[in-house]
């Protein structure tokens, strides 16, 4: 552990992030400094999050004297490392961690961490409630919305911290060295930031990087990329989930059910009937918590008996309800075009669909091609609305219709909708722009429904 008593540390951003690490290193004895380029930014409002006057603000453009004295930059996920900030303590010789870099610097006990394009939220919510359900002491962080930094001082050595990690936060780990990890998949995402496919997945493929043959990572054996990262270049002891075959050593799906094998005996785990979680991305994900699981020790009747117990997390394939027979389901955090696609094969019924959102980069050209006899309507909100109707209407769909609100969606949907349809909130885009978040446009599509 790198001790930060006495040490002058700059935290790079005000929010969620930005606040936690800040009230981690005040707790750790460094003199913080809080740094924000944002506009709109207030020194009240952050002194009155924080509590008091428990760092130095300073707002506004970046001027290299504010870098005097400094010995460490912590910069928050939504900071690129290619920003001017973080270039320009990285030219000077100064270290630059990200949050999940700095709490690990303090965590006294097992980390096991989830990466991947999709279904991270999922495997780490569920490969949480099982260890939590085994480990008297267990810690879900990360991504999924309760920040690394806010849990990690109550960790000891009985502890286990499970962690939804993000390509951003693994762009700035150094000694992050998890005893169990996984890396579910990789698809086009976030290009805009990475700018190249193969940056995105080395940034991925970061999560094992200090991790040797004593610990495991766990894999997808039928991602092209990630087979060939396990068998050629992966530091850490593989085991593999797959949604589609047998595995050397791992779980897999065959027919209905999830087997798990060591590489001599194979064991059935549970029926995919017998659990609360819908479609084939679901079970591959049920699959990978397995091997993590399996991988730190849990005994198999803990394993199964939370797996059946599982739910859906909000915003992901998330009943809301039910209305004249048409079934509300929220996908929120569909984000990108490979997630939605899982969604849309999920659904049962046929299906309006509402898409659009903030333009990441992405081509939508597999989220139409998804459509083929489940979507009978398009509903299209935010700034790539009319980028993802064209992609349609190259592909012959032309069921077609504008939104400028969640409001006005949720009309629309409702005034479309025939007894019998499913009504899926999965945008394939962020939501940034129109929402604050994606929790926010979930729960406001969710408020409009339960109102109808």
């Amino acid at each position: 552990m790198l001790d930060l008593r006495d040490k002058k540390v700059m935290v790079v951003g005000a929010g969620i992030s930005g606040l936690g690490a800040v009230n981690l290193l005040n707790s750790a004895g460094a003199r913080v400094v809080l740094y924000d380029g944002g506009e709109k930014q207030k020194k009240e409002e952050i002194k009155k999050k924080l509590g008091g006057d428990s760092a130095e603000i300073i707002l506004g453009e970046f001027k290299t004297e504010y870098a005097d004295g400094i010995e460490l930059l912590v910069i928050s996920p939504g900071v690129p490392i290619d920003s001017p900030v973080a270039v320009f303590f990285e030219k000077a010789g100064i270290p630059v961690w990200g949050e999940v870099e700095l709490a690990y610097n303090y965590d006294k006990g097992t980390v096991i961490a989830i990466t991947g394009t999709n279904g991270k939220t999922t495997t780490t919510a569920l490969t949480g409630q099982i260890i939590g359900a085994w480990a008297k002491k267990t810690f879900v962080v990360g991504n999924i919305g309760n920040p690394y930094t806010s849990e990690v001082l109550k960790s000891d050595s009985d502890s286990y911290t499970v962690a939804e990690i993000s390509s951003f936060q693994l762009e700035t780990v150094h000694k992050f060295a998890p005893k169990v990890s996984a890396i579910l998949n990789i698809t086009p995402d976030h290009l805009n930031r990475h700018h190249t496919m193969e940056c995105y997945e080395k940034t991925k493929e970061r999560i094992s990087a200090n991790q040797t043959k004593n610990d495991v990572c766990v894999l997808n054996y039928d991602d092209e990329r990630l087979n060939s990262f396990g068998k050629n270049e992966c530091s850490a002891g593989v085991i593999w989930f797959s949604g589609s075959r047998a595995v050397p050593v791992g779980a897999y799906v065959e027919n209905d059910l999830i087997k798990y094998t060591d590489g001599n005996s194979t064991q059935d785990i549970i029926n995919v009937h017998d659990m609360n979680l819908l479609g084939m991305h679901n079970y591959e994900n049920v699959c990978a918590a397995v091997a993590m699981c399996k991988a730190a020790g849990v005994p198999d009747d803990i394993i199964i008996r939370e797996i059946r117990n599982f739910k859906a997390v909000e915003h992901r394939i998330e009943y809301v309800a039910t209305k004249n027979d048409v079934m509300y389901y929220n996908d929120s955090k569909g984000t990108n075009p490979e997630a939605a696609v899982k969604a849309i094969e999920a659904m049962e019924r046929p299906t309006i669909l509402i898409g659009g959102g903030y333009d990441k980069g992405s081509e939508f050209d597999l989220y139409v091609k998804a459509f083929k006899n489940k979507v009978k309507l398009l509903v299209l909100i935010g700034q790539t609305s009319e980028k993802i109707a064209e992609t349609a209407r190259k592909y012959g769909f032309n069921s077609i219709i504008f939104a400028s609100s969640m409001e006005e969606v949720v009309k629309l949907c409702a005034k479309n909708a025939q007894p019998g349809d499913a009504v899926l909130l999965s945008p394939a885009c962020a939501s940034w722009g129109m929402f604050d978040n994606y929790e926010q446009r979930g729960r406001m599509f969710k408020y409009y429904v339960n109102a109808l």
